[in-house]
């Protein structure tokens, strides 16, 4: 991206933004329970892009949201993706011992305590949207809890991690992978651009532009993070890399090879920009998530 300034600077605000919400309701107290909060907070408080917080934030802004209730939705999600990771990192799952730059929380605290700490996770991601500081009307508050419980269960996240897990009982073609990515990564990332949609009562036709974008979005991540995998370094992606070499996993990658799939990541990256073409100058940090996404290098 030529000139990704802008957008790091709003991202690192998210990231301050949504700590602030989450601080005071994640205090730990004094019992032994006390352990599980410190897991949770050791989870959510450990860096990473905030990539889909930013999206809600991004897409409220264009449908006039107030700031203060999509940063509760922004908080709700990155506890739903946090859980996701604790949970995904574990031995019965991928396994890892590192996760951004730092020991995974079964590594951090132990195995028992990261399941616990990732179902209190997903719990609390439910409270915060269901509570009436998040919006007004509770109609609204319902389709925010319905519409993330499709992205992140059976029919989404969930769903798609245990599609990964089974991927060696089936023939991996680029149909197979796709159905994969968009279920694991890219369900949470479309509801996370549309969740500003729903929260701004939002034309059909605008959350039909905004799902466009986020459902290439997601792809092209997602593509992105299997390059990563593949030319990255540990020190730069910040967990071991070339596992799913090492797993025997197809991938777009392995799939297409490297420059293949590259040149598909980018063009799902501009396809992402072009359903924002109704939205003007501001969806200009949008666009430029767009060009991230396939640029990055962690």
């Amino acid at each position: 991206m030529e000139n990704n300034g802008p957008l790091k600077e709003a991202l690192a605000a998210t990231s301050a933004a949504v700590e602030r919400v989450l601080d005071p309701i994640l205090s730990v107290p004094d019992g032994p329970e006390g352990r599980v909060i410190e897991a949770m907070r050791y989870s959510l408080f450990s860096g990473g892009k905030r990539l889909r917080p930013f999206l809600v934030l991004a897409s409220a802004e264009l449908f006039g949201v107030d700031r203060s209730q999509a940063l509760r939705v922004a908080a709700a999600i990155e506890c739903i993706h946090c859980y996701s990771l604790v949970h995904d990192d574990l031995p019965a799952m991928d396994d890892d011992d590192m996760r951004r730059g730092k020991p995974t929380v079964h590594k951090a605290f132990d195995e028992a305590t990261a399941i616990l700490a990732g179902d209190a996770l997903q719990s609390l991601a439910f409270e915060v949207l269901a509570s009436d500081e998040t919006h007004s009307d509770p109609y609204v508050r319902l389709n925010l809890v319905r519409e993330m419980a499709r992205a992140s269960g059976h029919h989404g996240m969930v769903g798609g991690q245990m599609i990964d897990l089974t991927a060696g009982q089936h023939e991996m073609d680029e149909t197979f992978i796709h159905r994969l990515q968009q279920m694991k990564t890219g369900a949470l990332i479309s509801f996370a651009a549309e969740a500003g949609a729903i929260m701004g009562h939002a034309s059909k036709a605008a959350r039909a532009s905004i799902h466009g974008y986020a459902r290439d979005l997601g792809l092209a991540f997602q593509i992105a993070d299997d390059l990563l995998d593949v030319e990255g370094s540990e020190d730069e992606v910040g967990k071991a890399v070339g596992k799913d070499e090492e797993a025997g996993k197809a991938t777009l990658v392995t799939l297409m090879g490297v420059e293949r799939a590259r040149s598909q990541a980018r063009m799902l990256s501009d396809q992402a920009i072009e359903h924002l073409a109704t939205f003007d100058d501001k969806a200009s940090l949008l666009r430029a998530v767009a060009h991230f996404a396939i640029n990055r290098r962690a």
